[in-house]
C-alpha cells in the first residue's frame, strides 16, 4: 500500500499544487511590473469545498446535496475547476503607463504563499512520520 495515495496526502498535494500555481502567477505579475496597461492576476482562493471535490482516485467530483424530500431546496452549484481559475487582482493604484502592479503587494503575497507551502510541506512530513511510526519503520524526525 502506498500511503501517499490516501485522501489526506492527496488533499495536501492538491494544496501544494495550488500554492505552486499561485507562485507562478505572482512571478508573472512581478515580471510584468513595467509592462504598460498590465493588470495583476491571482488565483481564486482555494476553499475547503474545492478540496473535497476530489475522490480517492484523484478524479474531480462535485459533491452535491441529495434532495430526499420534495420540501427540500434544490442545489445548482457551478461546475468546473475553480481552483485553477485565475482572477484579475483588485487594483489599488495605477502608474502613468496604466500598469497596476504594486511590487510590495506582490512580494507580500509571495511571502504568504511561501509560508503556506512550508506549512503544507511540514504537515505532509509529519503525517508520513506518523505512518512510519505506526508501521514500525522509524520514528518521526523534526
Amino acid at each position: 500500500m502506498n500511503v501517499t495515495e490516501l485522501p489526506i496526502f492527496k488533499l495536501m498535494g492538491r494544496r501544494m499544487d495550488w500554492l505552486t500555481e499561485r507562485q507562478k502567477v505572482l512571478a508573472q505579475n512581478i515580471a510584468n511590473s513595467d509592462t504598460p496597461n498590465y493588470r495583476p492576476h491571482d488565483l481564486k482562493p482555494m476553499a475547503f469545498d474545492d478540496l473535497v471535490r476530489f475522490s480517492r482516485d484523484g478524479v474531480a467530483r462535485r459533491l452535491s446535496p441529495e434532495r430526499t424530500d420534495a420540501s427540500h431546496f434544490g442545489h445548482s452549484g457551478a461546475q468546473g475547476d475553480r481552483i485553477r481559475e485565475a482572477v484579475q487582482d483588485k487594483t489599488y493604484e495605477t502608474n502613468l503607463s496604466g500598469n497596476a502592479v504594486v511590487i510590495e503587494e506582490q512580494l507580500m503575497k509571495v511571502g504568504e504563499t511561501d509560508m503556506q507551502y512550508q506549512i503544507a510541506t511540514n504537515l505532509y512530513r509529519k503525517y508520513l512520520g506518523l505512518f512510519r511510526t505506526a508501521l514500525g519503520r522509524g520514528g518521526m524526525s523534526g
